[in-house]
């Protein structure tokens, strides 16, 4: 998994790409734990992921609950194999798909 993150405003643009998984996860976590002080809004650029585990699902829904304070976690750009997954559990009803 790769990412690069884009401020504008205080919304932070995270483009994602590759798999978020058992390993990866925690980087995303990490990545998102460096903006959140300053995060209005955070978006994650999903278009270039491949796949995503319970363990990545564990993530959004993580980012979720602590960006609802604020302007929220837009998820952006999923793929057919993401979307799936997030339809499958549920999620697709609970977070901010566009």
């Amino acid at each position: 998994m790769t990412t690069d993150v884009k401020n504008e405003n205080e919304v932070y643009t995270i483009m994602i790409s590759g798999r978020i998984d058992t390993l990866t996860a925690p980087e995303l976590e990490q990545k998102f734990k460096e903006i959140q002080p300053d995060a209005k809004k955070v978006i994650f650029d999903m278009k270039d992921v491949e796949y995503i585990s319970s363990a990545g699902m564990r993530v959004l829904v993580y980012v979720h609950r602590e960006m609802s304070s604020k302007d929220g976690l837009v998820l952006r750009g999923l793929t057919r194999n993401v979307s799936t997954i997030i339809g499958l559990t549920g999620f697709d009803k609970v977070l901010n798909i566009e």
